[in-house]
């Protein structure tokens, strides 16, 4: 399905803007978009990235790792993920909403409202309804509601979504060319070291990125729909 998408370049998807981009956990954002964010870094056009999660649900009952010291492990890998892909600091942006428990509260969605306005945002670049996780689905509801409030243009991209793939609805959007940038996905991607199951090693129910995820992720386009 996210296949037979018709390509479209950068300035089709932006129509020359910066893109305000929400991402539900640390990684998503590399997962998802790290190809656009490269390719819109490179281009003059560095969108504002905000993390919405603190993302310290990942490895519960870790010893090593408690939730304060794992969400600020995770908020600097999403630091060096994006700085690989050419983005600076102070287009960063972390909310830090508790992890699987992500609300589209009225003041997030005026933050985000405001930000948008502040960084000259033509475009809300939201997690896909259709990914099978909480905060991925309420994070798509926060977009569409920026979106709207905004005045501005939403386009929605499939992160865990990817392994439903001809399971839903069909959709309507495009696949954006990252062959350039795919190496930088690929680095950004790995910065998230936490993910793979090896840094933290005393939390039995710990997640860890499934290869078939990093698999579509390592694909040189990403996608992104018309919600």
């Amino acid at each position: 399905m996210f296949e037979a998408l018709p390509e479209a370049s950068l300035a089709t998807l932006l129509g020359g803007r910066r893109a305000l981009i929400l991402a539900p956990h640390p990684d998503d954002e590399s997962l998802g978009c790290g190809g656009l964010i490269a390719a819109a870094c490179a281009a003059g056009l560095p969108p504002a990235v905000v993390i919405l999660t603190d993302g310290a649900a990942s490895h519960p009952d870790s010893f090593s790792h408690p939730p304060a010291r794992l969400a600020a492990l995770r908020e600097a890998e999403a630091r060096q993920a994006l700085d690989i892909l050419g983005l600076s600091e102070e287009r960063i942006f972390f909310v830090r909403e508790p992890d699987t428990q992500l609300a589209a509260h009225a003041a997030i969605i005026e933050l985000l409202v405001d930000m948008a306005r502040r960084q000259d945002c033509g475009v809300v670049i939201g997690p896909w309804a259709g990914d099978p996780h909480c905060d991925h689905e309420i994070a798509a509801v926060i977009a569409q509601a920026v979106a709207i409030r905004a005045g501005i243009k939403l386009l929605s991209y499939p992160v865990w979504g990817w392994l439903r793939d001809g399971e839903t609805a069909p959709v309507t959007g495009w696949r954006l060319d990252i062959s350039a940038q795919l190496a930088l996905k690929r680095r950004a991607i790995s910065a998230h070291a936490s993910q793979y199951g090896r840094v933290i090693t005393d939390s039995p129910g710990g997640f860890s990125l499934p290869e078939n995820l990093l698999a579509i992720a390592a694909r040189p386009y990403e996608v992104f729909l018309i919600p």
